[in-house]
């Protein structure tokens, strides 16, 4: 049994959440839970094989480790059902850098990228510092609190776009896109002759009953156009690995994607990168399972504070990922009066969500990969800010 209520003070560890609070928020007296990656140490199996590896005093170049894609074929056909061939996976370092070589190796100056608002910031970030133009299909707030795709809009959308970048499951709404979804988008995709981006980061942290669909399963019109981006390091804990990979069934299109990669020497592992996955696609069932019971608790106990607490909050249940998207609207406040509430008057620090596009006003994305004392003290202070408003 791991104890995922200990309490690590990471503060001095040049991690990201605390590192950047002046920065971003000009004061640094904020519960940071906002960026996407853990609290909970990470898995000693991790932790044993790179201290293993450092016994030897030589960090010399080294060759691919031979189980690193073998570990990858495995766990995809355990975890997902996902049949991949070893020959189909590529090194890649971090899924939004992979996302930008496919937009350079595919897509030319001005040409249309499109991804499903709102959703992960980067994605925007990456297409338009390529000087490539950004498409945004507006996905539809449903009565149900959940995000849904208006299939008549993509499809008018969708023209003339050359990448499509696929969220899958849905960052920042939690939602796990099903076979039919899936299958749509493809259907138009192929017909339109956009490639697929299909960014599957937090594939294994999805919750029963929900079950991740790999994109390129859903059909053979999927399979043929899209690229896969895997990683171990959000169920693991350990993205400041940066370790990636791609996986493209299409010949042709994996042909001039590794060529283009190979060009700049983009597709070259390191050896911690790759010992990590090896390690967590190896050892990790037990963590994983474990891993994902406590945030599933985490996200009930935010979900009931806020029913009986903060009524007017309503929290998007993610289907997957430890990322809870906040619906403040009811709240009645201007964005500027939210941030202020949050920032200036309950001293938390969360991912604005004006930040994943403009369908993000009125909403915040809280992080609940934390102890749950954590957890009950942000809380405590948002009710405390709001009883004072």
């Amino acid at each position: 049994m791991y104890n995922f209520d200990e309490i690590i003070d990471r503060r001095k560890s040049d991690c990201l959440k605390y590192g950047v609070l002046q920065e971003r928020w000009h004061r640094t007296d904020l519960l940071p839970l906002w960026v996407a990656d853990m609290d909970f140490r990470t898995p000693d199996f991790i932790l044993n094989d790179l201290r293993s590896r450092l016994s030897h005093e030589i960090l010399g170049y080294t060759a691919s480790h031979p189980q690193w894609r073998q570990s990858i074929v495995n766990w995809l056909k355990q975890q997902h059902n996902y049949a991949v061939s070893a020959n189909e996976i590529t090194f890649i370092p971090g899924i939004v850098r992979g996302i930008a070589f496919a937009i350079q190796a595919f897509t030319q100056i001005d040409d249309k990228v499109m991804m499903l608002t709102p959703v992960y910031h980067p994605f925007f970030l990456v297409t338009g510092n390529n000087k490539r133009t950004v498409v945004r299909h507006a996905l539809v707030l449903g009565d149900d609190n959940r995000y849904h795709i208006d299939f008549d809009q993509f499809e008018k959308d969708i023209k003339d776009v050359k990448i499509l970048i696929l969220s899958n499951p849905h960052n920042p709404g939690g939602r796990v896109w099903t076979h039919d979804e899936l299958a749509r988008i493809a259907h138009i995709c192929k017909l339109n002759g956009t490639i697929v981006l299909s960014d599957e980061i937090h594939a294994d942290l999805t919750f029963a009953p929900h079950r991740h669909l790999p994109f390129a399963t859903v059909s053979d019109e999927a399979r043929d156009i899209s690229i896969t981006f895997g990683s171990p390091s959000k169920a693991f804990n350990c993205p400041g690995i940066v370790t990636s990979y791609s996986i493209i069934h299409n010949a042709s299109l994996r042909s001039e994607f590794n060529d283009y990669l190979a060009a700049s020497e983009l597709d070259e592992g390191n050896m911690f990168a790759q010992l990590a996955t090896i390690s967590a696609y190896s050892h990790g069932t037990q963590w994983l399972d474990e891993v994902k019971h406590y945030i599933a608790d985490n996200i009930s106990f935010v979900a009931d504070y806020l029913d009986s607490n903060i009524p007017q909050i309503k929290p998007m249940i993610p289907e997957a990922s430890y990322l809870v998207y906040l619906n403040c609207r009811a709240l009645a406040l201007s964005h500027e009066q939210l941030l202020d509430l949050f920032i200036d008057k309950a001293h938390l620090a969360l991912d604005d969500g004006r930040k994943f596009g403009p369908e993000g006003t009125g909403f915040m994305r809280l992080n609940v990969a934390t102890p749950r004392a954590i957890l009950q003290q942000a809380l405590d202070q948002l009710k405390k800010a709001i009883e004072n408003l």
